[in-house]
């Protein structure tokens, strides 16, 4: 299977700080490929710099075997890379049908001049064709009912389920999905969760997730890296990567929390201090 995405040996620093330190993995095409740790491990900045957000101190980026590393934002887009956010990033005002259109902004061929002969040119036909593509997606994540309510009304769950709409607009070969589930209740998860799967199976999309739940990383993740301190620590199946000691001292905090019978604990006064 073709790679997709390489990392080789990306570290990044703020001043003094190291986010990452060599990291280096690769996402073959088609992948459901999930990132985990604790809370400050690096994964949100591995993100980052896959998005072109933050460009590396040191190391590469290969995205379909082209070195993507000193390219913007907007110039990754247009290749096929999108993402969503963990703080969600969406015009509150505006509808959700507009914060979807504003998707499909990269992917418009008619400029100021052009767009201004509306009728005369394929300008008409080309929003037409958008909006078309727009539907699809609504129709695809169930958001009909609230396809014309402002985004800022809707309920936490239904604002991260268009800001993925809004991601699936850019039409992306690769997703990279920044804690998606965060937040949601139980129900909320389960759908976002089928949808994910979906994206990945039906649309075939590469998937790249940051995700705090084990049990939807265990589920529909085909493989997993774990990062501790801006290291790679794992890499693997889930099941695997999930029962290795250093994984769960590292995700847990504290190896005896998995590993020493209740009994055996130390006593209440002594765990306080």
């Amino acid at each position: 299977m073709a790679t997709s995405l390489e990392v080789r040996g990306v570290s990044l620093r703020f001043g003094g700080v190291r986010a990452l330190t060599d990291v280096g993995f690769a996402i073959r095409d088609g992948e459901l490929f999930s990132i985990i740790g604790p809370n400050g491990a690096g994964k949100t900045s591995i993100v980052n710099c896959i998005s072109g957000r933050y460009k590396p101190t040191e190391g590469q980026l290969f995205y379909q075997g082209r070195d993507i590393t000193g390219l913007t934002p907007n110039a990754r887009a247009s290749l096929g890379i999108g993402r969503t956010f963990q703080n969600l990033a969406l015009f509150h005002h505006m509808s959700v049908l507009d914060n979807i259109m504003v998707g499909r902004h990269h992917l418009l061929k008619n400029n100021f001049l052009t767009g201004s002969l509306y009728w005369l040119t394929g300008a008409r036909k080309e929003e037409l064709e958008h909006r078309r593509k727009v539907e699809e997606i609504i129709d695809f994540l169930d958001l009909q009912s609230v396809r014309k309510a402002p985004a800022g009304t809707l309920s936490y769950g239904l604002r991260k389920r268009v800001e993925l709409a809004r991601a699936m607009a850019l039409q992306p070969r690769l997703i990279l999905l920044d804690e998606p589930m965060a937040g949601m209740n139980f129900e909320e998860k389960e759908d976002m969760a089928r949808y994910i799967v979906d994206l990945n199976e039906e649309f075939g999309m590469t998937v790249v997730m940051i995700e705090h739940d084990m049990g939807v990383v265990m589920d529909i993740s085909h493989r997993v890296m774990v990062l501790d301190f801006g290291r790679k620590i794992a890499e693997g199946d889930p099941a695997a990567v999930l029962a290795d000691p250093h994984v769960r001292r590292a995700y847990l905090g504290e190896e005896d929390e998995v590993l020493v019978d209740p009994d055996d604990a130390p006593p209440a006064q002594e765990s306080a201090a």
